[in-house]
């Protein structure tokens, strides 16, 4: 089955060209799109895309309203990759607290806007980690100074274990380079990120992560 993509962009010729993109792969399929986060919620239960490509700046709903209202209303919602002009915005780093699942800049070549969309879809490892990093510790309340991040790690009481995957996700790495670094199968990795995922009240690695800088778990820099 083809990876399934909303297009959600107040330019046209942003649109139309993620579209062209992304219809050139054969396993990617874009199914819709629309010009303001304002339409994003009926079309996501119309479409039920695995991906939506959001703008983070609209003119009436933007994208990190948009996606705090997809995650609140919908059953189940899909991936959502922030698209954004500057990759140092605080705009980005707000919508991935709100439960943006990665972000992709308008000037990525082609190759690194269908990696954006597989990876995010298949949801096995951090979109551009660096960057997260980059952005926690310029924008996030990193090194512990969130109280509701450390409160949350407190609560999770994680295993050593379960400590050493999350410390390993934050650094990006896919759950098949986990388990070569603690020589353990894939499957136990993918248990353990689960665990954690659980224990954070996480929705994926993006929003573990954040709270992993935000509590001072992990440092950003």
């Amino acid at each position: 089955m083809p990876v399934t993509v909303l297009l959600v962009d107040d330019e046209p010729l942003v649109r139309a060209g993620l579209r062209a993109v992304l219809e050139a792969q054969s396993d990617i399929e874009v199914v819709g799109e629309a010009a303001d986060g304002a339409a994003v919620i009926p079309l996501v239960r119309q479409l039920r895309p695995d991906v939506v490509a959001m703008d983070v700046r609209m003119p009436l709903l933007d994208g990190i309203e948009a996606t705090r209202a997809v995650l609140r209303t919908v059953a189940e919602p899909p991936k959502i990759l922030v698209v954004t002009t500057f990759e140092n915005d605080e705009y980005v780093y707000e919508a991935l607290r709100a439960g943006a699942d990665g972000f992709l800049l308008k000037r990525a070549r082609p190759a690194e806007i269908v990696h954006a969309v597989r990876l995010v879809a298949e949801g096995e490892s951090l979109l551009f980690p660096a960057s997260v990093r980059r952005l926690a510790a310029e924008y996030g309340e990193a090194g512990g100074g969130n109280r509701a991040a450390r409160d949350v790690l407190e609560r999770a009481r994680l295993t050593e274990r379960e400590a050493a995957v999350l410390r390993l996700m934050a650094r990006g790495m896919t759950n098949a380079e986990i388990a070569a670094r603690l020589v353990v199968g894939t499957e136990t990795v993918k248990s353990h990120v689960s665990a954690v995922l659980a224990k954070l009240g996480a929705r994926d690695r993006t929003q573990a992560v954040i709270t992993a800088y935000e509590s001072g778990f992990v440092a950003p820099g």
